[in-house]
């Protein structure tokens, strides 16, 4: 996957100060831009050794259909359990980090955002940097998903003598399935309404902002609308308020470098604009109710003793 042959899916760009492992895609030679299926055991053979071990930060969507075997993964400090019939996704920015590999079959899609064409049902669903992670779709829609996955591998294995344009739309057109099957038909009943724009504009600027602009005001003045507004936007769609979702967000951050950097706290708030270490400390331990540095030296601990990172298994 990084580094070890000329078509590799994957290359490193650095990790960050020797935790998380940046990972970029890069298609390999003659492949469609934008999409590649692989299997389980094509993704373990073309992996560099050790990376799959290593904690990894995706600047691409990583689906992963399981057939066999069972293994945990963990996402964001949450550990899933993926057996037979479970649908793992992984999305840009996410940190994962691979269990047993080894124990379990099926096909992975790697898909580089923008592949599908924005506005449509399936962008959204691709975009969600809150969507879930794992799925276990059953009886009907468990055949749909998976007769998705085995038609979308099909036509990318057999789909060379096409026109490059015509594959990539096949492809564009099957992958579009596959989501639409995966969100809607399996879709978790979260009891809230369907997101409207005022939240859709501000969860994408929180994602490219979060670590200059904390305030709700400086966000609603950039989108155009009052701080209540977004408020009561973000708390019908997510459930929370405007500033606990965004502080939510740089929590998730903090707690990523802490966990897979050897980052000092210091450096660590810096990158998240804190004016200084205590501000960090300060605020992480409100909401985390633990220090950076206790919340460090507990999951160090946990993986010392061979148990999984802080999260419940789903």
């Amino acid at each position: 996957m990084v580094k070890k042959r000329h078509t590799d899916p994957c290359a490193s760009v650095g990790s960050d100060d020797g935790g998380i492992l940046e990972l970029v895609y890069e298609p390999p030679p003659g492949a469609p831009p934008g999409l590649e299926v692989m299997t389980v055991a094509e993704l373990r053979e073309r992996a560099a050794e050790g990376l799959l071990a290593r904690p990894q930060r995706l600047d691409f969507h990583q689906i992963v259909a399981v057939d066999a075997g069972s293994a945990v993964h963990t996402v964001d400090f949450r550990t899933h359990t993926l057996d037979a019939g479970s649908v793992l996704w992984v999305r840009p920015g996410q940190v994962q980090q691979f269990g047993d590999v080894e124990a379990i079959e099926g096909t992975v899609v790697l898909v580089q955002p923008g592949f599908m064409p924005p506005g449509t049902a399936v962008s959204e669903a691709a975009d969600d940097p809150f969507g879930p992670a794992l799925w276990r779709p059953v009886g009907e829609d468990r055949e749909a998903v998976f007769c998705a996955v085995r038609h979308l591998a099909t036509d990318y294995r057999t789909g060379e003598r096409l026109a490059p344009a015509i594959r990539t739309e096949v492809l564009r057109h099957l992958f579009s399935v596959l989501v639409l099957r995966l969100t809607h038909a399996s879709a978790p009943v979260s009891g809230l309404p369907a997101p409207g724009d005022a939240f859709m504009r501000f969860r994408a600027a929180v994602e490219r902002d979060f670590a200059t602009h904390r305030r709700v005001a400086d966000y609603a003045r950039a989108l155009g609308y009052a701080p209540r507004t977004l408020s009561r936007a973000t708390l019908a769609a997510a459930g929370v308020g405007a500033k606990d979702f965004l502080d939510r967000r740089v929590m998730l951050e903090a707690k990523r470098l802490l966990a897979h950097s050897e980052l000092p706290a210091a450096r660590i708030a810096e990158r998240l604009g804190f004016a200084d270490a205590a501000n960090f400390s300060k605020f992480f331990q409100q909401r985390a109710g633990d220090t950076p540095g206790a919340f460090r030296a507990a999951l160090r601990g946990q993986a010392a003793r061979g148990q999984v990172p802080r999260g419940q298994p789903a």
